[in-house]
């Protein structure tokens, strides 16, 4: 295998928004830093704050397709947030004491037949992924581009929200590292399972509408709905742009 880290992503709130990076560290143990740091509670949701909660607590881009269109930048220092939308005046606040100003910006590209958003929640040392445990997610790009071209259309990768977009390899190669160790740049991990797709991956990341039938085209095409893969870290290090993948098993 010969693939190299062509993109870096993080996702400072669950489903809201997205950030690219150039070099990150990783921790043996732990999510991306500030990866999905808060989610966005809904009106109907158990989630407290206090654990890990499944995604269907939080407002998200399957039920919310515009929510797909968010970009984010993140202070680290002050933890402030600045948010970006096609539809919506640019909004920077402190998700910890200006949740009203975020759920007043954010009201009007939710649906009106969906729970409405509550509030912001953060749990201590614990990236809000979809998966139970402690998770980092890998996009294959020559997988990307099967999808698109099934679809004769130019998709961005950004509809699949990953965290590490890798160049270089072959269609669908991702799926045999399941259970395999690699290192990635000098980072080691381990490759958990599969993501299995809903429907957010439909909602084109410019626009915020959707406009690709992401999940016909893989069940027509490869015989399910899954794309890209779930690792949980192995080996602390730092992975950058460039950076190759190699599997170590």
């Amino acid at each position: 295998m010969t693939g190299t880290v062509a993109q870096i992503w993080r996702h400072p709130i669950k489903s809201h928004g997205r950030e690219a990076l150039q070099r990150v560290s990783l921790t043996e143990g732990r999510t991306m830093p500030w990866d999905r740091a808060w989610a966005v509670r809904h009106e109907r949701s158990k989630a407290d704050g206090t654990a890990w909660a499944p995604c269907a607590n939080f407002s998200r881009g399957a039920k919310a397709p515009s929510l797909q269109a968010i970009q984010a930048v993140l202070d680290e220092a002050d933890e402030t947030l600045a948010l970006s939308h096609p539809d919506l005046p640019d909004l920077h606040f402190d998700p910890a004491t200006e949740q009203d100003r975020f759920l007043d910006w954010v009201g009007p590209i939710m649906p009106a037949d969906r729970a409405a958003s509550a509030a912001i929640i953060r749990v201590p040392d614990r990236g809000m992924t979809d998966t139970d445990f402690p998770s980092i997610s890998l996009i294959n790009l020559a997988s990307h581009r099967a999808v698109g071209l099934r679809l004769g259309q130019d998709l961005s990768p950004l509809r699949w929200r990953g965290n590490f977009l890798l160049d270089g390899l072959a269609p669908w190669e991702e799926f045999d590292w399941i259970g395999k160790r690699l290192r990635i740049g000098t980072v080691e991990i381990e490759v958990r399972e599969r993501i299995g797709r809903c429907l957010a991956t439909a909602a084109n990341p410019g626009t915020g509408k959707r406009d690709a039938d992401t999940l016909n085209a893989l069940q027509a095409g490869w015989g399910h709905t899954d794309f890209g893969v779930y690792a949980v870290v192995t080996g602390s290090g730092a992975v950058g742009l460039g950076d190759r993948i190699e599997r170590l098993q």
